[in-house]
């Protein structure tokens, strides 16, 4: 849930760019290309990330010209100096950074000494792009419950120390795609903000206040691997200082910074699980939204996030977002800081007006909001506006794990039912043994095997209990029976081609009625068959939704994390492969189903024996996933 305030106020923002703009033709001078491969990375790089100029703090030699503790300093002044405000009134320093000038004491210690500031509260938050907001809501803190009057909270990054290209000759200057990435996409820069209980005018606003209505930030890092990282190996198995000297752990690679490009869609995907929640539970309506401030790292995903929003029913109109990106670049977590700053540097603004903020970390994935409100300071303050009602579910429309972009009308409650257990069930799958251990890359050519050697048998029986449920439906289903019928068809060979995968990884066993399913899986078969024998089974197309859904979503993310750790022909992941294309088509086809089933037995009972079954099904084949690592005997699979 949000973290509420009632009596916190931004009195003023400042930020601090060092040296001059650099352009896309420039930018040689400082990040030069390592090799012919980083050529062609820089080029596709900057064709698609829009950043047309940004800063360094660093010379052309690879020389420091400012610390990062001193552009963060410097943001401070500026914030201060647009408020006419003294330093001296400050008594909680909150810092977000990926990291100061030193690996100790805390960055906000290193500024407050930057800045010869007089004993103060400090707090250092150490993260990635979230972290400007995790200190935006230490100070707001501070201030709602009466132990500050007034806080600053600063962002400051300066990752160009980083992508001298001096730092890449212990190892020839060759280096893997993850690290030559964000050498093409990061910057230096800080931001500040100065918060008090104070409802008086916003620096240059003319009478207006800006009030911080509510913070929320939610991390996801048990489920999913590493993302962005900084000490590590490529491999994650060893980090920086496990090394023998910091000679050598450069030589490794484990001072590099590296990007996971393929596990990017999922930020985003839940980012936007997080904004509809916000929306369902009235914290923020898209509908009174006036500007969006949304951080991204790169214009490709304008559309990424714009889409996601729009099969969720919840657009905020594009004319309505503002970003600074082309001309300030990424500079982390001080981006939102610095896009704040300089949009209310730049727009007038008018009472009642909100700015909805919105900043995905990739390190191991956060997502975090920020919502603002314009009053005039003459209105009557200082108690909120009770927060808005939820918004009823039959307003939403939240995409399920799949694409919906043509959903059939009157299925949004039903959809943000089966939305919220899905949410749910791919966090807890996420952090299972079994996948903990691919995404550890603790997972060998054995257990991959063993995996296969229970699964097989639970695919198998897919096609069959489809075929009976749809021999279980009476004849105002027939047509839908027809369309399960289809379906069934398609797969119920699949677990042929999964048993040839386990043939060609290795597997031993000849004999595919010798394999058995584990106790999750025996669970689920059971289920799914005893459902499917009852009349009009309706319910099922809830199972459907989850298993498609896992083949969707989860399975496309686990694969190239195998293929990185088994050392196996390509065709030893035909069936992961076949159904990270194909599940998408087959989940279009449910919604087809689902609209006639509701045209038969009307909504609330469909819709209530549907969101049953997934939340059974997502249930039991949670358990069939946590058993995967145990050894099961072969034998009959009675």
């Amino acid at each position: 849930m949000p973290v509420s305030f009632q009596r916190v106020y931004l009195e003023s923002a400042g930020y601090f760019m060092p040296g001059e703009p650099v352009s896309n033709d420039h930018m040689d001078a400082y990040i030069a290309p390592l090799n012919r491969m980083s050529e062609r990375i820089k080029r596709r790089i900057l064709a698609e990330n829009g950043i047309l100029t940004r800063h360094y703090a660093i010379d052309a030699e690879g020389m420091t010209r400012q610390t990062n503790a001193q552009m963060a300093a410097g943001a401070i002044r500026d914030c201060l100096q647009r408020g006419g405000a003294e330093l001296s009134r400050v008594s909680l320093l909150a810092s977000g950074s990926s990291g100061g000038d030193a690996l100790m004491p805390g960055f906000a210690n290193m500024i407050q000494g930057e800045l010869a500031a007089q004993p103060m509260e400090t707090h250092s938050v150490h993260g990635i792009c979230a972290a400007g907001v995790s200190a935006i809501q230490t100070a707001a803190q501070g201030i709602e419950l009466g132990a500050h009057r007034s806080a600053m909270a600063v962002a400051s990054e300066m990752p160009s120390r980083l992508f001298k290209r001096s730092r890449f000759a212990a190892r020839g200057y060759e280096t893997d795609f993850d690290s030559h990435f964000l050498r093409w996409m990061l910057s230096d820069g800080a931001g500040a903000l100065l918060l008090s209980d104070s409802a008086s005018a916003l620096a240059g606003s003319r009478g207006l206040r800006l009030k911080l209505k509510w913070v929320h930030q939610r991390a996801f890092s048990g489920d999913y691997p590493v993302c962005m990282q900084l000490g590590l190996t490529e491999d994650r198995a060893r980090g920086h200082l496990d090394f023998g000297s910091w000679a050598e752990a450069e030589a490794a690679g484990a001072l590099s910074l590296r990007q996971d490009i393929r596990l990017l869609p999922h930020l985003f995907d839940i980012g936007i699980h997080e904004y509809a929640g916000l929306v369902r539970d009235g914290w923020v309506d898209p509908k009174r939204v006036d500007h969006f401030l949304c951080h991204y790292s790169s214009e490709k995903f304008i559309p990424v996030v714009e889409d996601l929003m729009a099969k969720a029913d919840l657009s905020i109109p594009r004319e309505r977002w503002w970003s600074n990106l082309a001309w300030r670049g990424n500079t982390g977590a001080a981006s939102i800081l610095v896009m704040l700053a300089e949009f209310l540097h730049t727009k007038a603004l008018k009472p009642g007006e909100q700015i909805f903020c919105y900043v995905p970390e990739s390190g191991r994935f956060m997502a975090a909001y920020m919502l603002w409100e314009v009053e005039a300071v003459d209105a009557a303050p200082v108690a909120v506006a009770p927060r808005a009602a939820a918004v009823p579910d039959d307003d939403l429309l939240i995409a399920p794990p799949h694409d919906p972009a043509a959903a059939p009308e009157g299925l949004g409650a039903l959809l943000t039912e089966l939305a919220a257990i899905w949410h749910d069930y791919r966090s807890r799958v996420w952090r299972t043994p079994l996948i903990r251990q691919i995404r550890e890359r603790r997972f060998a050519v054995p257990d991959y095997l063993n995996w296969m050697e229970q699964w097989v048998p639970q695919v198998r029986e897919g096609s069959k209990w489809m075929r009976e449920g749809a021999a279980s439906l009476s004849e105002p289903y027939q047509i839908l029976a027809s369309l399960i019928g289809v379906h069934a068809g398609e797969e119920q060979n699949d677990f042929n081609i999964l048993f040839s995968d386990y043939r060609k990884a290795g597997g031993t066993v000849e004999n595919i009625e010798e394999l058995r399913r584990n106790p999750g899986g025996e669970a689920l078969n059971a289920y799914l068959h005893g459902l499917a024998a009852t009349r009009d089974p309706i319910g099922l197309l809830g199972a459907i939704y989850i298993i498609e859904g896992t083949g969707q979503r989860i399975v496309p993310a686990l694969l190239p994390l195998l293929k990185a750790s088994l050392k196996l022909p390509p065709d030893a992941f035909r069936f992961l492969e076949y159904h990270g294309h194909n599940d998408e088509n087959h989940l279009s086809r449910w919604l087809t189903a689902v609209e006639m089933v509701m045209a038969v037995e009307g909504q609330s009972r469909a819709a209530s024996q549907i969101v049953e079954t997934a939340r059974h099904t997502a249930a039991l084949y949670l358990m069939q996933f946590q058993h995967i690592t145990q050894r099961m005997p072969h034998g009959s699979n009675a």
